[in-house]
């Protein structure tokens, strides 16, 4: 059990973090609050299928973890549809901090710590056995883990173009993953915004992300780091349009790209998706409410987001999962866009 972390928030952080969230976000929900208290977080126990965890469901249930046929709280994240059930993330309802699997040498670590709603852009992929995969910012690679934990896709690319995260990828890949899938599961070190040039069509699925975490004053500096990383963040939309721009020449025609970021910044999340819409021939916006939101809507609280007018009567432009008190899952925005030619 991890000890509960006291976290000081200087003067002015509210301020900008009211800044960049939508107002209706701040009035009906209490997510600022759960942000800024990690004690409340909750995290997922995501298995992993390569390696022996039959201990490791025991010891689960006796912290309450049911077993993951047992339809009572706490549970194991359901997959929804007719992908394997080798997918298998335990939640808890309260805080339960879970310790990180320790490493053992010559043994494959047996479970991998997340926030439970990294999982669904993986959902939101869909890969099936026999797909080729880019994830296209891949580090520190739980993602990767969890879309070999739904599926045998006969390539999986993972690039990551920053050195020391790619470091850190590499390392949780082999901690994680057997060497029998050295040919299937690769790295790579491109820059993503040129993938759709130098690999076009080669793939079925591509998943974009860009992870910025919410609470930016949290490092040394305090205030003064938090300026400079608000006055960076400016310049992230046109960097994320890019991306998810390269996704979709990377796509086949009939494949999909899932699009996804751990803000609630409006400009990060649903302007970056129209902006590509608007601007890219040949793709068609995906609805996910039926097949993520309606299914999975016990263990996420998903808040909407409405309609565009500017694209006609479309699909909302995503989903958005918003931290609450009993559900500290996220913030998570997903997106999915399929190329039609």
């Amino acid at each position: 059990m991890f000890d509960r972390v006291q976290v000081r928030v200087p003067a002015g952080t509210l301020k900008d973090i009211q800044r960049l969230v939508p107002k209706p976000l701040l009035r009906c929900l209490g997510c600022v609050a759960v942000l800024l208290n990690p004690g409340c977080w909750q995290y997922g126990v995501m298995l992993n299928r390569f390696a022996a965890v039959s201990e490791v469901k025991q010891r689960l249930q006796g912290q309450g973890f049911p077993h993951p046929t047992s339809p009572t709280q706490p549970s194991s994240i359901p997959h929804p549809g007719p992908s394997p059930p080798s997918l298998q993330c335990f939640i808890h309802p309260s805080p339960v901090r879970y310790p990180s699997p320790p490493h053992r040498q010559g043994q494959l670590k047996p479970y991998y710590l997340m926030n439970a709603a990294s999982l669904l852009p993986v959902l939101a992929l869909g890969v099936e056995e026999g797909d080729r995969v880019l994830d296209l910012c891949s580090a520190p690679g739980g993602k990767a883990l969890a879309i070999l934990q739904t599926a045998d896709p006969a390539l999986l690319c993972c690039n990551e173009m920053d050195p020391h995260r790619r470091d850190w990828l590499a390392k949780t890949l082999e901690s994680f993953i057997p060497q029998s899938l050295s040919s299937t599961v690769t790295v790579s070190n491109q820059d993503g915004r040129i993938f759709g040039q130098s690999e076009a069509g080669m793939y079925d699925k591509v998943r974009e992300e860009n992870g910025h975490v919410f609470w930016l004053f949290s490092g040394p500096g305090g205030e003064q780091h938090g300026a400079v990383r608000l006055r960076e963040r400016a310049r992230l939309p046109t960097l994320q349009t890019q991306l998810l721009r390269s996704a979709l020449a990377a796509v086949r025609p009939g494949g999909v790209a899932v699009y996804s970021t751990c803000t609630l910044s409006r400009s990060e999340n649903q302007e970056v998706v129209e902006a590509v819409l608007n601007t890219c021939p040949g793709v068609e916006l995906q609805d996910l409410e039926e097949e993520l939101a309606l299914p999975l809507q016990e263990h996420f609280t998903f808040t909407p987001l409405g309609h565009t007018p500017s694209l006609g009567h479309t699909p909302s432009l995503g989903l958005l999962v918003v931290p609450q008190q009993g559900q500290t899952w996220g913030p998570m925005f997903l997106s999915r866009i399929k190329r039609i030619y």
